[in-house]
C-alpha cells in the first residue's frame, strides 16, 4: 500500500513563514481540508463570542432575564454547546445550571420549585444544562416519575412558561438532534477516553436499548409544549462544531442588542442546521 505524502521535520524548519509551508503542502498534494475547517471554526466562533459579550452587556445594561434550555438524548452535545456559550462572558452575570437529582424534600415539592429558584435575575443570562423537561423524557422513560405525575407536568408547563413570558421572561429551548449512529459513536469514545469516562452514566447505557421509547416522549413533549411564546428549536448536532455555531447564531439573532450591525460575520443561523420545530410524522431523531 502506497504511503500517503506527508510533511518531514526538515520541511517544517525549511519553511520560513505560513506561505513557504502552504506551498510545500500543495507540492505535495497534501489535503488540508480538515485544516481548513478548524480554521474557519476557530475564527466564527471567536467573531460569535464577540457578539455573546455585547449581547450579555446589553442585557446587564437593560436588566433582561435571559434563560437558554439545552435539551436533548445523552452524547447530544449539551455541555460542549454551553461551554462555548460562556468561554468569554463575565460570570458575574451569567450562570450554568445543571442540577443534580432531586433531595427527599425537594421530591416533597411542587415540582417546579427547585428550578424557580435558579431563574435569571434582571440582568442575568443563564444556561441549563438539562431542566425541568427531564419530567418530559428522561423521568417516564427511566421510570423516575409515575404516570399522573407525567402527566401533570404537560397540561402545567405550557402554563408556567406562559407565566415567564408574561413577566418578561426570555426562555429559548434547545433539543439537540443526534442520529442514533453518531450517538453509539460517541459512547464508544467516551468510553475509550479516560478522561472522559465521567461522562458515561448507567442512564447512558440505556440510550442506546431505549432508543424508541426516548422517541415516544420527545415527540409527545413537542406536541404538547411547544408554544408561540415558547417554541422550541432544533438543532442538527451529528456535526459538533458546526451545530455549536448555529446555536450562538440563533441565540444572537433574537435580540437587538447594541453593536450588532458591527458583527464581523454573519448572525443568522443555517436553516438546514436549526429550525423551529413543526408538527410533522416526519421523526428528527
Amino acid at each position: 500500500m502506497e504511503n500517503k505524502p506527508k510533511l518531514t521535520i526538515e520541511d517544517f524548519e525549511s519553511a520560513k513563514s505560513n506561505n513557504d509551508l502552504l506551498a510545500l503542502i500543495d507540492e505535495k498534494k497534501i489535503s488540508i481540508s480538515k485544516v481548513e475547517n478548524e480554521l474557519f471554526y476557530e475564527k466564527e466562533l471567536r467573531c460569535l463570542q464577540i457578539e455573546l459579550v455585547k449581547l450579555q452587556q446589553w442585557i446587564a445594561k437593560n436588566n433582561k432575564r435571559v434563560a437558554v434550555i439545552f435539551e436533548g438524548r445523552d452524547a447530544a452535545g449539551k455541555g460542549g454547546n454551553i461551554r462555548r456559550f460562556m468561554e468569554h462572558l463575565n460570570p458575574r452575570s451569567s450562570r450554568l445550571v445543571a442540577l443534580n437529582k432531586p433531595t427527599e424534600v425537594e421530591r416533597g415539592q411542587w415540582y417546579f420549585q427547585r428550578y424557580i429558584k435558579e431563574l435569571p435575575n434582571p440582568g442575568e443570562i443563564v444556561f441549563f444544562d438539562r431542566s425541568w423537561y427531564n419530567r418530559a423524557v428522561v423521568e417516564p422513560v427511566m421510570g423516575f416519575c409515575t404516570e399522573a405525575q407525567y402527566r401533570k407536568f404537560l397540561v402545567q408547563v405550557p402554563e408556567f412558561e406562559h407565566m415567564l413570558y408574561e413577566d418578561g421572561v426570555v426562555v429559548i429551548k434547545f433539543w439537540l438532534s443526534i442520529t442514533k449512529k453518531e450517538q453509539l459513536r460517541r459512547f464508544d469514545a467516551r468510553m475509550g477516553n479516560p478522561l472522559k469516562h465521567w461522562k458515561f452514566s448507567p442512564v447512558d447505557k440505556k440510550g442506546q436499548e431505549l432508543w424508541d421509547k426516548y422517541t415516544y416522549y420527545k415527540e409527545e413533549m413537542f406536541t404538547n409544549t411547544h408554544t408561540t411564546y415558547c417554541p422550541w428549536t432544533i438543532i442538527k448536532t451529528n456535526t459538533k462544531k458546526v451545530a455549536r455555531l448555529e446555536a450562538i447564531r440563533h441565540v444572537l439573532s433574537k435580540f437587538d442588542y447594541d453593536g450588532k450591525e458591527e458583527a464581523m460575520t454573519n448572525l443568522n443561523p443555517d436553516p438546514n442546521i436549526v429550525m423551529r420545530y413543526y408538527r410533522s410524522i416526519i421523526q428528527n431523531d
